[in-house]
């Protein structure tokens, strides 16, 4: 089937209405790039789902993060995005204006060379994401282990996507497909969505990133709908079983744990906390089971789950910008109400 046959496809689809949810950030930043959403019937609907780490990160992870910012001898070490989601009360950014110390990397890695030039303060690295970044924390473990180095702590909110899908599912949520995520599944391997797709007869297709990959899988979902299967449109970097090597490496350190998600609560066996023998670089991870809203206006839980799109949010483009997140979802490029905001309202 040629291109031009999927597009025509997609766009003059009258059958029954379909609800399609991604659950990868990149893939909602891609949709919304691409200009998808317009080549769509008005009976395909694409739903954003809890596929940024940075949205689900629940604010009692950033509350501990601003307490050991401020703590003596202490430095916290992030990705950029994380410096501004807001805790209960506040972010990051803002406690670095009153003198909490955080310093910005872009790569885990880099904190062994921070570490190294300052051995009188303890680091602690906001180890935050899914199955892809998984691995490179664990590499840093691997390293901080290997060459003694003790200056160098980790506060996790690892999260693991298959867990999270099944709340949706289990909650009733109306979805009829999903985009599988890209990038999670170079790790975990196609075949770890497999169990959900039968339990619920509902397809996944893991998707690359371009505007016609995105498409591909658009149509092989309409196409395929009610049948409980798990296909890969992305095989030129995704497999059956996944990458071995990384998962070895993670699973050398970490192990799974209940995890709270912003906006889902507590859900067994969906994150990753250092194994017992490495816990001593452990900052209070597993204490962190809060949490509460910067602004009770906010509706990032139900932006997450799908049950509403961001332009229903009374804070949305009025309180809550980029410029000025109220929540988690318009913090990150990855977040559906970043990207809704960035493409759909200033693109007006």
């Amino acid at each position: 089937m040629t291109i031009d046959s999927v597009k025509a496809f997609l766009k003059e689809y009258d059958g029954e209405d379909m609800r399609i949810m991604e659950v990868c950030g990149s893939h909602t930043a891609a949709i919304a790039s691409c200009g998808i959403r317009d080549m769509l019937s008005d009976r395909i609907h694409l739903i954003s789902g809890p596929g940024c780490p940075v949205c689900v990160t629940p604010s009692s992870y950033i509350d501990k993060l601003i307490e050991l910012s401020l703590k003596p001898g202490y430095c916290v070490v992030t990705f950029g995005d994380i410096m501004r989601v807001p805790g209960s009360r506040e972010s990051l950014l803002d406690a670095r204006s009153r003198g909490a110390e955080v310093v910005m990397v872009y790569s885990p890695l880099d904190c062994i060379d921070i570490a190294e030039k300052s051995p009188e303060k303890i680091f602690v690295f906001a180890a935050v994401g899914f199955e892809t970044t998984a691995p490179v924390y664990a590499q840093l473990i691997d390293r901080v282990i290997k060459a003694g180095i003790e200056n160098i702590h980790i506060l996790t909110a690892i999260k693991t996507m298959p867990a999270v899908i099944g709340r949706i599912m289990e909650n009733g949520a109306p979805i009829d497909g999903f985009l599988a995520p890209g990038h999670v599944s170079v790790i975990t391997g196609y075949d770890a969505f497999s169990d959900i797709a039968r339990v619920y007869a509902i397809p996944f297709v893991v998707a690359g990133f371009t505007g016609e990959r995105l498409l591909v899988a658009l149509f092989d979902l309409v196409k395929n709908r009610g049948r409980g299967l798990v296909k890969n449109d992305y095989p030129s970097v995704v497999t059956r079983e996944g990458n071995l090597k990384a998962k070895e490496l993670t699973d050398k350190y970490f192990k799974p744990c209940g995890a709270v998600w912003r906006g889902l609560g507590k859900i067994k066996g969906s994150g990753l906390i250092l194994r017992e023998e490495y816990s001593h670089l452990d900052e209070g991870s597993v204490f962190l089971d809060e949490d509460i809203k910067l602004n009770k206006a906010c509706i990032c839980d139900r932006v997450l789950t799908g049950s509403k799109n961001p332009a229903e949010c009374p804070l949305f483009g009025r309180g809550c910008t980029p410029s000025s997140p109220q929540g988690a979802c318009m913090v990150s490029r990855e977040g559906s109400c970043f990207t809704h905001f960035v493409n759909d309202i200033r693109g007006k």
